[in-house]
């Protein structure tokens, strides 16, 4: 791992050049999502089968209910405010309009909903810093589905940000229903994921 200080960079849009290069420059195998999580490059290892499964089901879901110009984009990356880094969540809906053209990045402001799946090999991005950086964002709605979570597997929707946190809006253990409020105002059939 690599970590950079982001004080180094006297201003926000030359620390998210200098990030999305580093980014960039970082040979990773094939399949691997390189990220930079508060500073630290990080190589995650290609998505298992069970988390494409309950992606593909939450996009399913969100597609019945999102405007026809959104998408929900997987493997985007999204540029966090300074000294959070770039993120590439499972699950990003966002205006199609509002996807950088020319960039390997989006601002992570212009995202209605992100969605992670936390692993077991690193549950703090999921449940701390990604959220973190979110929220600073002003992402509305963050979607936390945590197989490993203590109680058992379980899917947690924040919203309302605010500075770096989000409140709890609802949480629901697998088999439970879970409701996106508008604009989505759609519920999501968590029985249909697949537990690790």
């Amino acid at each position: 791992m690599i970590a950079l200080a982001a004080e180094h960079f006297p201003q926000e849009g030359r620390v998210q050049d200098a990030l999305v290069q580093i980014r960039e420059d970082t040979e990773a195998p094939e399949g691997c999502m390189v990220e930079i999580i508060d500073g630290v490059v990080t190589v995650a290892p290609p998505r298992g089968s069970t988390q494409n499964v309950i992606v593909c089901k939450l996009q399913r879901s969100l597609y019945s209910a999102m405007p026809d110009d959104w998408g929900a984009y997987q493997k985007l990356g999204l540029a966090l405010p300074a000294g959070h880094g770039i993120s590439v969540p499972h699950l990003v809906v966002a205006p199609e309009a509002a996807l950088s053209a020319n960039r390997h990045v989006t601002p992570a402001s212009a995202a209605e909903l992100v969605v992670e799946i936390a692993s077991v090999a690193s549950p703090v991005h999921a449940r701390v810093q990604k959220p973190a950086g979110y929220a600073c964002a002003g992402v509305p709605f963050y979607l936390l589905v945590d197989q490993w979570a203590r109680g058992g597997p379980a899917v947690t929707l924040y919203g309302e940000p605010e500075g770096h946190t989000y409140r709890t809006l609802s949480a629901v253990k697998f088999g439970e229903p879970i409701h996106l409020p508008a604009p989505f105002g759609v519920t999501v059939d968590t029985a249909l994921f697949p537990e690790r």
